[in-house]
């Protein structure tokens, strides 16, 4: 079990000092000090001592030290020079590999091979810095090897959109391909005054568990599709979905055969419904 946590005030200031760390903005840099947060999304993200974990952004290791308690093998990726050192030193888990690269130019696939044994599931937990939250995500979304499960910190703002249902005001594309791909839940909220140096907004923990309960023809064309529906969100579903059939007679007509009413607006139609329309007009549109 593990005697000292790193993610306190005290532990934090320690390690920064005796390295020599300031937190570098430039690489959203926001230290965690409370361990009972970083030890719920540890618990959160893995359920088997056997999962490979994958960490983004490890920072001076506040969650580091959690997964590598939960499981036997765990791969970070930092992007920051300094801190390669201070997490093996730090940390003490033989079964911790530090990998000092940007991960946003890693090859997924790639490593997920390299590492994974047969049969091993695969999960992702980081704390990550906001400016790079979805491209990260949809880097992993891409990805062609198994994942099971994605954990992270991100700015509550955002953890809304990735939640949102439909009729919500934060319900958008992201939502629909997000949740097209997973199941998504909320772990817990996170309050800016657990973090050092504090940011101007509040935080979510979000799981993502990969789902094969959708399988459409060219799901980037799907993507499109749904993308092209949210273009101007005042506007139908009419409006937008006829920019993206180059032709409104059409688009009126696929939009009839999907059981979805001209006069809808994108926000009011269901994953399901989006899924219906694809179908209807992937041979009139996309297959031709």
């Amino acid at each position: 079990m593990i005697k000292q946590a790193i993610a306190t005030i005290k532990k934090t200031k320690e390690i920064q000092d005796k390295y020599g760390i300031a937190t570098k903005k430039s690489f959203g840099q926001n230290f965690i000090i409370e361990p009972r947060v970083v030890e719920k999304i540890a618990t959160a993200a893995i359920q088997d001592k056997d999962e490979l974990v994958f960490e983004i952004g490890p920072g001076i290791g506040a969650l580091t030290q959690w997964l590598c308690e939960f499981s036997n093998q765990v791969i970070a990726f930092e992007i920051d020079d300094r801190l390669p050192s201070v997490l093996e030193q730090e940390i003490g888990f033989d079964h911790l590999q530090v990998i000092l690269e940007d991960f946003l130019e890693v090859d997924v696939n790639e490593v997920i091979r390299k590492y994974r044994k047969d049969g091993q599931k695969v999960v992702f937990a980081s704390n990550l810095p906001y400016y790079i939250t979805t491209p990260i995500l949809f880097k992993l979304f891409e990805a062609q090897e198994p994942i099971e499960r994605i954990t992270v910190m991100m700015q509550k703002e955002v953890g809304d959109r990735f939640l949102a249902k439909e009729n919500d005001k934060e319900y958008n594309a992201l939502s629909v391909i997000t949740q097209y791909r997973c199941h998504v839940k909320k772990v817990m909220d996170v309050s800016r005054h657990v973090f050092n140096p504090k940011p101007n907004v509040d935080s979510m923990v979000v799981q993502f568990a990969f789902h094969h309960e959708y399988n459409v023809k060219e799901e980037e064309k799907f993507f499109e599709m749904v993308k092209a529906c949210f273009t101007q969100r005042r506007k139908t579903i009419y409006n937008n979905f006829q920019t993206w059939t180059k032709d409104k007679g059409l688009a009126q007509e696929l939009l009839e055969r999907a059981n979805i009413a001209p006069n809808t607006r994108a926000q009011q139609c269901t994953l399901e419904d989006f899924i219906r329309l694809y179908e209807v007009s992937y041979e009139s549109v996309c297959a031709s």
